[in-house]
């Protein structure tokens, strides 16, 4: 008999150990496995997966209806996924999901965003705080020195916070700035660092830093204890010198992925070029810029259009 508990295993089983996912996905395939199981449970419905049918699947909807659409989408994908494996398996003779047709419409919210100043304004506050430290040996001017590299590589590269944190020190050249960045599904991608302010901080952070980055296992960002920086640390460091900055808005490492998307569509960057340096590896993710590049061009356009200048004497 399979039941559910040991679908569950085995489906995390071949997504870590055949499809090779991350951990992230498997801990969120996880977490929304259980919770399907945990409502099986609950309502005392079948826990044999041969038997769980539209109407289980059509009551655990109504269950997690409350929920955003974007978390509904997912969990709706994860159990898609695990049906699709054990009807691949021959674990089950029938998919409910084969006559099911759900749709869940989900809101676009365009991505918020930094404009230069906003942006120049952490800039200034972070390489300021290191300038004000007189002793240079302390661990204050280093984590200062860190604090500054973890801004110039979200803003150089535009990279998740999870690739940042996982970026090694082997993969960065420093001489050339070159940088290969491992993303979603171990896909690699190479990203070019070329002002010099950025690569000589980089540089003087890597001399720093040379005996923690070792005893780390050689991840290039590390924290006080020689260890790697946790992606949570990298998002405190970003919160912690926006809000030094004054800078009015709620800033993660994610707004300056977006931030550096928009920025450069202002400056008439193509869009694949674009999309090669986010790592997306379908066009249509990286469109959504252009909306966000639309509500900028129609504040250029209401500002410094020359009809405004144009005066109409009515009879």
């Amino acid at each position: 008999m399979n039941t559910i508990n040991t679908s569950i295993k085995e489906f995390i089983g071949h997504c870590t150990f055949e499809k090779n996912l991350s951990q992230k996905t498997i801990k969120f395939y996880t977490i929304d496995l259980m919770q399907f199981k945990k409502f099986l449970i609950e309502r005392k419905y079948p826990i044999e997966v041969e038997k769980v049918s539209k109407f289980e699947l059509r009551k655990y909807l109504e269950e997690i209806a409350h929920l955003k659409p974007k978390s509904i989408k997912r969990k709706i994908a994860t159990l898609k996924a695990m049906f699709n494996y054990l009807e691949f398996e021959d674990k089950i003779t029938s998919n409910p999901f084969r006559k099911m047709r759900i749709k869940i419409k989900e809101e676009k919210n365009l991505p918020k965003v930094m404009d230069i100043a906003e942006i120049e304004k952490i800039f200034k506050i972070a390489y300021k705080d290191t300038n004000l430290i007189k002793d240079k040996d302390t661990y204050l001017y280093f984590e200062s020195v860190r604090n500054i590299v973890v801004i110039e590589l979200l803003f150089s590269t535009g990279a998740r916070v999870s690739e940042i944190a996982n970026i090694r020190a082997e993969n960065l050249n420093l001489s050339s700035g070159v940088l290969l960045i491992k993303g979603k599904g171990n896909k690699e991608r190479i990203i070019q660092i070329c002002n010099e302010e950025s690569l000589k901080i980089l540089n003087e952070y890597s001399h720093l830093f040379k005996d923690k980055i070792i005893s780390s296992g050689g991840f290039f960002l590390v924290n006080r204890f020689g260890a790697k920086l946790s992606d949570q640390s990298i998002r405190t460091i970003v919160k912690n010198i926006a809000i030094k900055a004054g800078v009015n808005k709620h800033i993660t490492p994610h707004i300056f992925r977006h931030s550096l998307a928009t920025l450069l569509l202002e400056e008439d960057v193509d869009i694949r070029f674009i999309q090669k340096i986010l790592g997306h590896s379908s066009i249509m993710t990286t469109q959504i810029y252009t909306h966000v590049n639309k509500e900028k061009q129609k504040q250029i356009l209401i500002a410094k259009h020359p009809r405004k200048d144009v005066i109409i004497y009515h009879c």
